[in-house]
């Protein structure tokens, strides 16, 4: 699938928020900082149109890409991010939790992992807390261009163990452009 056409169409934080069609929705989920707005940038092969934050915690809402007219990316606020209040955190996940339960157009949940640092258990806790919706969820590795490459077999490995077996795992690089075409053309195909 080729992306032609990549849009920012609105901010939610509720499911009433949420464009009234019948596209399609990918969710995109991860720590604060793991690169999900890279990611969305280098889907779409646009610089700018996902703002990029050195800055953990930037996003605060469901910020959704329309792409080629038929599915929307979905960028979700990072979890594990120290300096939210426990408040700021509740709201976020029910917000989330939300968002998955009533959400009939979800289609996948894409859950990023710093490739570099591996899962940590906040991403583990996520992945198996996920596990309990019935969505299909693929793991994207991020930053795989900082990993020395005489080092990322093992690192590919590692990560691997740390999921369920099967489990569907892209090893990308938003810099590099490396596995977003392998990503695109097999999750976001036909959709």
């Amino acid at each position: 699938m080729m992306i032609k056409q990549a849009e920012f169409i609105t901010s939610a934080v509720s499911i009433t928020d949420l464009p009234k069609d019948d596209f399609d929705h990918f969710l995109i989920l991860g720590r604060s900082n793991v690169g999900k707005s890279s990611l969305i940038n280098a889907i779409t092969n646009r610089k700018k149109l996902a703002r990029v934050s050195q800055t953990p915690g930037k996003t605060i809402t469901l910020n959704l890409y329309l792409l080629n007219q038929s599915l929307y990316l979905v960028d979700a606020p990072g979890y594990g991010y120290a300096k939210r209040s426990k408040t700021q955190t509740l709201t976020f996940m029910r917000m989330i939790n939300e968002y998955i339960q009533l959400n009939g157009h979800l289609k996948k949940i894409i859950l990023l992992v710093d490739f570099n640092i591996g899962p940590t258990q906040d991403d583990l806790d996520m992945y198996i807390e996920l596990q309990a919706f019935d969505v299909d969820i693929i793991v994207v590795t991020t930053k795989y261009d900082k990993v020395k490459s005489s080092h990322r077999l093992k690192q590919e490995k590692v990560i691997r163990s740390k999921f369920f077996e099967g489990q569907k795992i892209y090893f990308t690089s938003s810099e590099t452009k490396f596995g977003i075409d392998k990503l695109i053309n097999e999750e976001f195909s036909n959709e």
